[in-house]
Formats: structure tokens, sequence, C-alpha cells
């Protein structure tokens, strides 16, 4: 959004207003309300020219003392034309007109050039690995299957009973299926 149109209010007495006498912008714009005195009323109206593209969001705003205030100007996409803003404090006292000159923002055509070698393919990088488990995956199922042996052969000889030692087959032939599948892969 281009800088906005300043109008300085109460700047040297009261009612008093100070406005560039021309304003060029390229679309939408703000108009700037600096109020350097007492709490005043500024009216803003657009022209027959302007309000024709643009509109403002209010004729009248209130700005206290030493502060400011931004009020939008809406200008239709695409316009171009030039007309006058008029600016009044103190109820009409103090009246003042800019000239607006609104352009057509001016089109830009980026490109990008592409060549052939976008097209093949790009060469893979190696993966490094993160660790031992991802060099052999079958180092944890091992390490389970190890652990399981383990805890079924303590359990048939501390029981010492026909179905925990059937049991313990049962867990060894699971184990040596999956050290196959393992190795034969």
């Amino acid at each position: 959004m281009p800088s906005p149109l300043p109008v300085h209010v109460n700047r040297e007495e009261l009612h008093d207003l100070a406005v560039p006498e021309s304003y060029e912008t390229v679309g939408s714009f703000e108009i700037r309300l600096i109020n350097h005195g007492e709490p005043s009323h500024v009216h803003l109206h657009l022209d027959d020219s302007l309000s024709s593209v643009a509109a403002i969001e209010a004729t009248n705003h209130y700005v206290d003392g030493e502060s400011q205030r931004r009020v939008s100007v809406n200008v239709r996409e695409g316009a171009s034309i030039r007309g006058k803003l008029k600016v009044a404090v103190g109820y009409g006292a103090t009246t003042r007109y800019v000239d607006v000159d609104i352009s057509k923002p001016i089109e830009t055509t980026q490109s990008v050039e592409v060549d052939e070698s976008l097209s093949q393919p790009q060469p893979k990088e190696p993966e490094e690995s993160g660790g031992p488990l991802e060099k052999s995956p079958a180092l944890p199922v091992l390490s389970l299957a190890a652990l399981a042996l383990l805890l079924a052969v303590s359990a048939a000889l501390l029981f010492r009973q026909f179905v925990v030692a059937l049991g313990a087959s049962v867990v060894f032939l699971g184990v040596a299926i999956a050290l196959y599948a393992l190795v034969g892969d």
C-alpha cells in the first residue's frame, strides 16, 4: 500500500488545516488524520469523479486531541482517474482540496526460465543410517527370541511339569521358525 495522504489538523491554531496540493497513488490508499491540538471532527468528501471508483468508510471522523487516525479509501481494482478530495474542519469553517490522481497498477509479468535439466531424474543422495538397529533389523528380534527361550527353559527346569515343558518346546519351535525367516530373507 502506498504511503498515506497526510492531513494536519490544528497545527497552527484551532481549525487549521494543512494538506498537500496533490496526491498520487496506485489503487486503494489511506488518509492519515494528524491532530496537533484540540479534539476535532474532520469531514472528508470525494468529488463525483473520484466517488465513481472509490469509497470512504465514513465522511465524518472524530480525532482526539494530540492523536492520529487512519481512514481507508477503497478504490475499485484497475481504476484510473483524477479528482478532488475535500477536507473540512470546524463544521466547514476551514476547507481544503487535494488533487488526487489514481493510476492503474503497472502489471509486471514474471516468468520462470526452465531448462532441460529439470526434466532429467536427479541422483538420490545416500541416506545416513541412524544406528545399529537400522543396520541390522534382525537384532531386536534375536534379542527377544533369546529372552523368550531363556524364560521358557527356566520355567521348565524350575517347575518340572509336563505342561511347562510343552510350552517351552512351543516357544523353542517359534524362535526357530523366526530365525529361519530372518536368515532366509
